[in-house]
């Protein structure tokens, strides 16, 4: 599991599905949404992150090996990004078989993506 301080509430990881921005590469696809201007309480910790590894990745072995790769990547990751962000990954079949660098490169690129602007914001 994600460290407390960083694993998402319910609620954050419902408003950051919806009203985050969004960006998808071959293995994942990313939302991001930051709370620094908005009136919600902005928890402590460092960004906060949550994780979606559905039956569609693989078996059971599979989805749990490909969870713990994200979870490693998140955590790398949680020093580059602002404390006010919100993150969830949803893993993509071929994350399945694709190695922790390739999905290292993905979350990368697909937060760059989030962040300079260039996604598929939902309305």
């Amino acid at each position: 599991m994600l460290p407390k301080n960083l694993k998402l509430s319910s609620q954050e990881f419902r408003n950051t599905i919806k009203r985050g921005r969004r960006a998808g590469t071959a293995t994942v696809v990313v939302h991001l949404s930051d709370t620094a201007g908005t009136s919600a309480l902005v928890r402590f910790g460092g960004p906060h992150f949550g994780l979606i590894v559905s039956k569609a990745v693989g078996n059971s072995v599979v989805r749990h090996r490909t969870y713990r790769r994200l979870r490693h990547i998140c955590i790398a990751e949680a020093g580059n990004l602002p404390t006010s962000a919100n993150v969830v990954i949803r893993a993509l079949p071929s994350a399945g078989t694709a190695t922790s660098e390739e999905l290292s490169a993905d979350v990368r690129h697909a937060l760059e993506r989030c962040i300079a602007g260039r996604d598929g914001k939902r309305r």
